[in-house]
Order: structure tokens, then sequence, then C-alpha cells
């Protein structure tokens, strides 16, 4: 078991990923699932300073997901009756 610690470089972010990867089905209230959600809360603040994900524009998501699937807007239509109703 790695010591707990803040995750300063890239090979402290790899150690902790594959140590939440061992830890990933520790049961609640175990010192092992506890140690997994500490690792988990360093692991995000590391990604969100170092991979940052931008807010997409939600029309631009819309789109985006309707092309991924080979849809058009048409193909949402009956959708909006649905989410209006």
């Amino acid at each position: 078991m790695l010591e707990t610690h803040l995750i300063h470089t890239e090979a402290d972010y790899r150690a902790a990923l594959d140590e939440i990867e061992r830890l990933f089905d520790a049961e609640l209230n175990t010192p092992e699932f506890d140690r997994l959600e500490v690792l988990t809360a360093l692991v995000k603040a590391y990604e969100q300073r170092h991979y940052p994900i931008e807010a997409r524009d939600p029309i631009e998501a819309i789109l985006y997901y309707l092309e991924s699937r080979e849809l058009f807007l048409a193909d949402i239509e009956p959708m909006k009756e649905a989410m209006f109703y």
C-alpha cells in the first residue's frame, strides 16, 4: 500500500490511479474504502488543475451528440414534445 500524500507529479498521479483500481471494490466502512475516497479526492483535485475540461456550449453539445450518432434534429422532435407537456 502506497503512502497517501498530495499528488504533485504525473508519476504520483499514475500511482494513485493504480491504487484506486486496486481498491475499487473495497467494502463500505473499511480502511480500504476510506483510502479509496481520499485517493479519489486527491486525483479529482489533480485532474481539475492539470486536465481542466471546459464547459461546452449546450447547443454545440447537442449537435455533437446528434452528429456522432448520425442523427438529425428531426430525430429528436418527438422528445421535444414529451419535454414540454
